[in-house]
């Protein structure tokens, strides 16, 4: 609670005007934020009550933060202060679905596996697959969070025709990008909703897997998969932590390949891609059990590092002779996005000097690296991503 909070009383009894008496109230033990506690949590049903919400924390001086799944909501900086969480849960649904138009309306709170359930019955998608499991559109649109789709069809940004939102005046807008509007990534509110755009659900998918035994294989490998006729949706590497030196004995990583559409043409081009790679290569109807997900956990320190796929490897190396011991990473090999993973029983000046170290290395290739997760000891004291930064 910042130092100017009205007294706890009244500040609740205007959140239960707003949204009922079973949507407004103190937060509890689950409602911490890298670490900070939330004084109040509310979950308005409305547009119109988001907005007065939003209203209200501007008016009273509260620090407000949007909550879907709580998937990322400890990534990127710490925030200054947490005084009232506004869940988006009763913020969901799919709405004006136009399966000829190929087009819906879904609400920010709503589980994206909630609407890809809902949009497989009428054979269509949203060709989007963020890494976060229990992902919100909501959430998902406020990064911009990229899955292995990313490859084929582009960021989730790419898939929207228009989001509405609740601005920090609390006043409801609209953004497309077009017309004057801001784009998604200018929003600075809350969201209410997107208007996405659909897909085609394909007929059957095959994933190519590869055995790579070292990253120098990485970049032969997505040479292979681009240069042929597979065609491929997405192209994921998972490189395992190896053993100390690196020219000794090390377990293969694996990077994978999704091929998609008609079953027989799907089958053609899967089998084609794997005798083109050789020896190491199968496919399979199932995916790796690592596929769309990321390599860290809570407790860990998580880098997004970012670089052109032929100097994937150096860097792979690097960064593990910056932090002195093997480091996993996992992510997009065609584009050289991937998140690596640093133990989060490391001293945050330790964390740092790696940062900066994988940093000098990518500086002349072009390259990026950022925190985007960490413990809240570490995320205190160390150069965390900007939220607008993480993806």
């Amino acid at each position: 609670m910042t130092s100017a909070l009205p007294p706890r009383a009244p500040v609740l009894q205007a959140l239960i005007d707003i949204c009922g008496p079973d949507f407004a109230r103190h937060a509890g033990a689950d409602d911490v934020i890298a670490g900070r506690l939330a004084s109040f949590v509310v979950a308005p049903a409305t547009t119109e009550s988001l907005a007065a919400v939003v209203r209200l924390a501007q008016e009273r001086g509260l620090a407000l933060i949007p909550r879907g799944a709580g998937t990322k909501i400890d990534w990127g900086k710490p925030p200054s202060g947490v005084d009232l969480l506004l869940d988006t849960a009763r913020m969901a649904g799919v709405w004006a679905h136009r399966p000829g138009g190929n087009t819906a309306e879904v609400g920010a709170g709503t589980p994206v596996r909630a609407i890809q359930a809902a949009f497989a019955l009428r054979g269509q998608r949203l060709a989007v697959d963020p890494r976060s499991p229990g992902a919100t559109v909501g959430g998902m649109l406020a990064v911009n969070e990229a899955g292995p789709l990313r490859h084929r069809f582009g960021t989730p940004a790419d898939q929207v025709a228009a989001v509405t939102f609740v601005d920090p005046e609390g006043v409801h807008a609209e953004s497309d990008g077009e017309h004057g509007r801001p784009g998604i990534g200018d929003i600075t509110g809350v969201i209410v909703s997107a208007r996405v755009r659909l897909t085609p659900l394909p007929a059957a998918r095959r994933w190519v897997r590869a055995a790579v035994s070292t990253p120098l294989r990485v970049p032969a490998v997505v040479g292979e998969a681009l240069a042929g006729a597979a065609d491929p949706s997405a192209i994921e590497v998972d490189l395992p932590t190896p053993q100390t030196a690196r020219n000794s004995e090390q377990p293969p990583g694996t990077l994978a390949i999704l091929v998609e559409g008609d079953p027989e043409d799907v089958a053609t081009r899967a089998d084609g891609l794997a005798r083109a790679i050789g020896e190491g290569a199968a496919v399979s109807e199932i995916a790796p059990p690592w596929w769309g997900r990321y390599p860290f956990g809570p407790q860990d320190v998580a880098l997004r590092v970012s670089t052109a796929v032929d100097d994937l490897p150096a860097v792979v190396y690097a960064l593990s002779d910056a932090a002195g011991q093997p480091v996993p990473v996992r992510g997009s090999a065609s584009d050289g996005d991937v998140h690596a993973v640093l133990s989060g029983s490391l001293d945050p000046d330790r964390v740092g000097e790696i940062l900066e170290s994988l940093r000098h290395v990518l500086l002349a290739r072009g390259g990026q690296a950022a925190i985007i997760a960490a413990p809240p000891e570490i995320a205190e004291h160390v150069e965390m991503a900007d939220r607008r930064e993480l993806f």
